[in-house]
């Protein structure tokens, strides 16, 4: 494979994270122009100011002291009620929002102001259960699964929880991890031979990454790696196909993120199928960064949105580790997910 060169695309999302700098440090836009998902507001927001730390952290370019690191805290702090303890933004749930924020505030080494209150009743054993019990795992499991793994990402990282609640959140997805996909959750994943899956097979694998960087976090083990890694490649070689969902390598997006870090951290595990997954991440690369060669930088609504550069500057790091010396950077790419869980 020849070397795939990403300064230059680098360059422009670097350029695009301080052009939606706001007018105080740590201050960020998302978007500038207002787009077709009135969830997403302009001005300073919560994604905003948290996907820029999360870039520019990546690309080994964050501010670790000082009065510009205080502002940082500030401004991702201003985003939490202080009643619930919730972070609030609009275009997410709570949660996502909550664990998000508390993910880019572990990069300054800081917490939340207040307590997570709303989340406290899920410290007891059988509310936590329940919870995840409740979740939409065939019809919503992409979409849920930023409660399922932002309860414990948020929780975990403002310190609320003890070591005894880890285990009964590991234990469960212990016992319900499928077996015959390495996804979750059991019983739930309707295999691909299905016509009348409710949704394609990637939304599970959307919605199982995010429970794979708790255990990724927590050095905990996949009970069922070799299955996880049959399954995204055989996700790799259908990709286009209805059934499979998510048309990845196409653009800016968290779908590459999603498949890259399932089959890299899986790999890791097992050693299962290691040259095809090596193989199958070397073509997914090329595809991906010569997709992203092709776009126009100033006018792509996806490049020019930061929670979306992040998901595409996050990929690039997890190629880059899985791929190493075929993605050459002016400094290697930290990866966000081996600090801290949660994107």
């Amino acid at each position: 494979m020849r070397v795939l060169d990403l300064r230059n695309l680098l360059g422009e999302a670097r350029r695009i994270v301080h052009s939606h700098a706001g007018e105080l440090p740590g201050e960020y836009h998302r978007i500038l122009m207002p787009g077709p998902d009135k969830s997403i507001k302009t001005g300073v927001t919560a994604y905003g100011c948290a996907d820029a730390a999360c870039i520019l952290y990546t690309l080994g370019e964050l501010p670790s002291g000082g009065a510009e690191r205080e502002a940082w805290i500030r401004a991702i702090r201003s985003f939490q009620n202080p009643e619930t303890g919730l972070f609030e933004d609009g275009s997410h749930h709570e949660i996502h929002t909550t664990a998000f924020a508390l993910a880019a505030l572990d990069l300054f080494d800081a917490r939340a102001a207040h307590p997570l209150r709303a989340l406290h009743p899920l410290r007891e054993r059988r509310q936590l259960e329940g919870f995840l019990e409740s979740l939409q795992w065939q019809r919503e499991p992409w979409l849920d699964s930023h409660l399922g793994a932002g309860i414990y990402s948020a929780l975990v990282l403002n310190r609320e929880v003890s070591l005894e609640w880890e285990d009964w959140y590991f234990a469960w997805l212990w016992e319900n991890e499928d077996p015959q996909t390495g996804f979750w959750r059991r019983g739930a994943v309707v295999p691909l031979s299905d016509p009348g899956s409710p949704v394609p097979l990637f939304h599970y694998l959307g919605g199982s990454f995010h429970y794979l960087f708790n255990i990724v976090h927590a050095r905990r083990r996949q009970r069922y790696p070799e299955r996880a890694v049959d399954t995204c490649l055989e996700i790799w070689e259908g990709g286009h196909q209805p059934l499979y969902g998510e048309p990845f390598c196409r653009g800016v997006s968290y779908a590459e993120i999603d498949w890259a870090f399932y089959l890299n951290r899986s790999v890791r595990q097992c050693g299962y199928r290691f040259e095809e997954s090596r193989a199958a991440m070397e073509a997914a690369a090329r595809r991906y960064v010569g997709a992203l060669e092709r776009i126009d930088y100033r006018s792509d609504p996806a490049f020019n949105d930061l929670h979306k550069l992040f998901g595409m500057v996050c990929a690039l790091s997890e190629l880059q580790l899985a791929l190493p010396g075929q993605l050459a950077t002016e400094r290697p790419l930290r990866q966000v997910l081996d600090r801290r869980p949660y994107i």
